[in-house]
This record gives C-alpha cells, structure tokens and sequence, in this order.
C-alpha cells in the first residue's frame, strides 16, 4: 500500500481551471493538492501555449470603441449560434452566467492580478449570415495565455500560506475514492515510478481538460452525421483522453453529455518540432487567400473565408475528397493575413514588445513568413504558379495539381479586378470588404487585390488539414460546478471545472463558440466551484 496525504481539495489536472481553483480554495484557507501528469516545466496545461483570446462582455475596451454590447446581446447571439436547445437547461444556465459575469469575474479580476488586455477588440465568428457575433467582443491578453497562466501560477503560490498547497508532478488520477455514497478522496499513481499515492479528501475537482486529446476518443464520438476525414492533426493536449470523464460516468454514476461537439479548426498544418505524435500548428488562415481542393480548384460554390463560422469551415473540409486542402496566396497577403494561434508563434506578443508588435502588424510580418518558409515543409514558396503546382505535387505523391488547372483558377479571381472594382461578383471579396469596415480587422485584412499583382510574389501554398483542438462537450455541472447525475442531482463533493466540464453545464457552447469563451469558461467554473466548496 503506498502512502496516504490528507487535503481539503484534491484537484486533478493542472491546466488553468485546476489553477484557478486552487488558487481561489487557498484564499477560502483550504489546503489543496493538485495531481497533474506533465512536468513542472509544462504545469499550465494548455492555457500555457494558448493566444489568449477571450470573448469578453461590456468591457472599458469595447466603450473607447464605441462598442455598444450588453450580456443580452451577447446571450441571444450565443444562444443563436450555438443552436441551444431550450430544454438544454444547464448550457442555457452557463451561457447566461458567462455573459453577465465575464466583464466583473474575468476581465476585472485579471486586471486586479496585473493582467492585460491589447486596446483592439476583433469581430470574429460573424456567422456566414450574421448570426454569430453581433458586436467585436474578442479581446487579447497582453502577454498571450503564457503570461495569464504564469501570474495564476505566481498568485496561487502566493494564496499558499503555511504549506496548504501540493503538487504531484508527472502523476495521474487513477480512480476517485467513493465511500458512504459521497467522494473520499483520489488515488495517484506516479507515471515514472508506478507508485501509489492515495489522497484523502471530501472533496475532488475534475480538472483534466477534454476528451479529444487522441484520435482514437475524437474518431469514438464524432457525430455520425458529420463527415470525417481520414486524417487530421492533434492540436488538443495529449493527456486529455477522457478517461477520467469515463471513470466518472461509470463509477460514480455522472453524465457525460455534447460528446460528439468539438471545436477543431480546419486549417492546421505538422509542427516542424512536434511535442508529441502528430502534433499539429493551428493556422489563422488568411481571408485573401483561395483556398483550394487537392487539385488546386477553389472550393465553392461558396467560397472558404476564415473568421465567419469555423464550424462550417470544419464540416466543409471534412467533407473535402482528400483529406487536406491548400491555401494559395502570395507573398503580400502571407506578410499581413498569415499567423499561428498560439503563444510560441507570436514573440511580439507573448514577450509583450509594443514596438516590434506594431512595427510587423503595420509593415508585414516578414520575419515569420521566411521562418515558416524555412521551417515547414508544408509551406510553399515560388516564383511561378507553374514551379508552386510541381511543388505541391513533389509534397503529396501526387499529380493532383495540373499547372493549367492551378492557373486557370487563379485567373478566374483575378478577372474580377479587370475593371477595377465595378464589376467583382465573388463572395469572398465581399466577405473582406465587410471584415474590412471594422478598423482593428482591417489592420490584419488587405484590400482585395488580384493574386498576380506585380510586386505581390512570390506565391504560397500551405497544405492544411483539419485539427483538432477542443471538446465541447463534457461532465454535466450546474452553476456551482457541482457534477450531476443522470437524475440532474450532484454527485457528492464531485465538481469539474474548466474543459472536462464542457467550459460549464456539460457543453455551454453546444455546437459552436462564439470564439474566445474557452479561457474565461475555465476561470468562470474555477471560481464557481472553489467558491461553493
């Protein structure tokens, strides 16, 4: 038998949520121990190399901007887009509850941690016909997720007063304790050694992310309905495999509910130094490129333009013949448009230089296109269309790419140009036109412009393939992060916060997220919970 520690709370996972929890239970004075399977290096989770986008409600930010936004603005175009039910009683409740406490119990509790936002709002998830965003309410963290996540780290340390606080590193939750019909603790198991730790405690927080972090758990709940593809890219964390939400459900009888929603992104690419097998890069895809099938024909009839509705951008990849797709742009729009969701690709701003930030943001990030360039074997460069369609075929195998083909397509987007802008009949110059009204879009969207403009090359081509990212779906809670049964009763001292949880109530987005309530969902049901336990 190996040994036995006592704690108030015994929190399994140490992303963000698990953080946040903690950090609130040591300022109630209870003794926490978190159990987290990565290393010291990575504790954070995923929030560590996220961007730190937050879809934030009525802030200081949006009112400099003359952004008029309210929580039922945003909790109708939530309720829209995310085509909840009204009998979805729990991701109604949460989504309500995010909308009218993400301004005070998100952006204002992280500026009261020394935490920042940059002064533009993006509108993103529009909707491919309005009914996403009503209103820019997609906010930035000064710092990228990186910084966020390490000033929780700092002031969780800091709550810890008299040795309240244990971490056990590179160790999982093997099973949770269940004694008299109510929670006792967990049992640890060490990844390097074997050994056994059990952790007595009323009290255990299922903070252990999703449930899509495998393939094997994505292909078990993909929506039958939904075309999948063949392949796709891993850019969820590898531990969230959905065992512990399994363990719950069978064990202690809670729900798992929303399974089979997910919210993947449908441009990602390999990650030249991948972490993990099949590591995928999400891209940002960029609004002016044509993105391509695997014969270099546009996708249409309606064409794919970034920014509007990821979902269906996700559904209409996967439904694509082969399972990865091109973005064809030249040089001009990858320096403006082109980047990489995440903190290790964006140094401007996670090490917070304004200057240079601005300098790439207003002059073309230059720097990053020849490192990608060199980087990735995915990321395609020449002079000519013709040598560009020998390249993507020398990548895939393949002879999918006939130079004709590739040419004949780029001629016919640029024939709408011929008479300057009198005669343009394409839904994606019109998509970009209207992404260009809104000045902080605008800064990161070119004017539409033929793809042979002289002076514009060289051309790029990025292979993508759909990636993985995050679940939707998760352990059902209500609004004190309490986890329910299949009755709708708590399970007792059971609470799951953050992603297992499905950012709250079991699947708070349902089938999509406005975009950024990923964050702010894991600090809402962290704070939730800590404060009801």
């Amino acid at each position: 038998m190996g040994a036995t520690i006592q704690s108030d709370i015994v929190i399994a996972g140490g992303g963000l949520a698990g953080i946040v929890t903690a950090l609130e239970a040591l300022r109630s004075g209870k003794s926490v121990t978190i159990v987290d399977k990565d290393t010291p290096q990575r504790f954070g989770g995923l929030a560590l190399w996220a961007f730190g986008g937050m879809a934030l409600v009525g802030t200081p930010q949006q009112q400099r901007l003359k952004i008029v936004d309210t929580p039922e603005r945003a909790f109708a175009d939530w309720i829209r887009f995310g085509e909840i039910a009204e009998h979805e009683h729990w991701p109604r409740a949460w989504a309500r509850y995010y909308v009218e406490h993400s301004r005070t119990k998100v952006h204002d509790w992280l500026i009261a941690h020394g935490v920042t936002f940059m002064p533009a709002v993006n509108w993103v998830e529009r909707g491919m016909h309005g009914e996403g965003n009503s209103a820019p309410r997609y906010h930035f963290v000064w710092g990228t997720s990186q910084f966020l996540t390490r000033t929780m780290i700092a002031a969780m340390r800091e709550a810890d007063k008299g040795g309240r606080l244990r971490i056990l590193h590179r160790h999982r939750v093997e099973s949770i304790d269940h004694r008299g019909g109510a929670v006792a603790g967990a049992i640890a198991i060490d990844e390097e050694s074997g050994a056994e730790t059990r952790i007595a405690a009323p009290l255990v927080v299922l903070a252990m992310g999703g449930i899509n972090g495998g393939h094997d758990e994505v292909r078990r709940n993909w929506p039958k309905s939904r075309p999948m593809p063949a392949a796709m890219l891993n850019g969820a964390h590898p531990f969230a495999d959905g065992r512990l939400h399994r363990h719950a459900a069978d064990r202690l009888g809670a729900r798992i509910t929303h399974a089979g929603e997910m919210w993947n992104y449908a441009a990602g690419f390999p990650h030249p130094a991948p972490h993990f097998p099949g590591h995928g890069l999400s891209a940002v895809p960029a609004k002016s490129a044509l993105w391509l099938n695997h014969r270099g024909e546009r996708i249409g009839p309606e064409p794919l333009v970034t920014g509007f509705d990821t979902h269906n951008l996700c559904q209409r990849v996967a439904a694509q013949e082969k399972p990865w797709t091109w973005q064809l742009m030249n040089w001009r729009i990858a320096a403006k448009e082109f980047a990489i969701s995440g903190a290790e690709h964006n140094p401007r701003v996670r090490d917070r230089q304004m200057l240079r930030f601005m300098k790439e943001t207003l002059l073309g990030n230059h720097r990053f296109i020849r490192q990608m360039q060199s980087e990735s074997p995915h990321f395609l460069v020449d002079d000519t269309l013709a040598g560009l369609a020998a390249k993507m075929n020398a990548l895939t195998a393949t002879d999918d790419v006939k130079p004709g083909i590739l040419q004949a397509t780029v001629d016919a987007f640029d024939a709408n140009f011929a008479n300057g802008g009198k005669l343009q009949n394409d839904d994606q110059i019109r998509r970009i036109l209207h992404a260009r009204q809104w000045g902080p879009d605008r800064l990161r969207t070119c004017k539409p412009a033929p793809l042979q403009k002289p002076g514009a090359g060289p051309y790029i081509a990025i292979q993508m393939q759909l990636i993985t990212r995050k679940s939707l779906g998760g352990l059902q809670t209500d609004l004190q992060s309490r986890v329910l049964d299949a009755a709708g009763e708590p399970v007792p001292g059971l609470y799951c916060v953050g992603e297992a949880a499905g950012f709250g109530g079991g699947g708070a987005s349902g089938k999509r997220s406005l975009e950024g309530t990923f964050l702010p969902g894991c600090i809402l049901t962290g704070r939730a919970a800590a404060q009801a336990m």
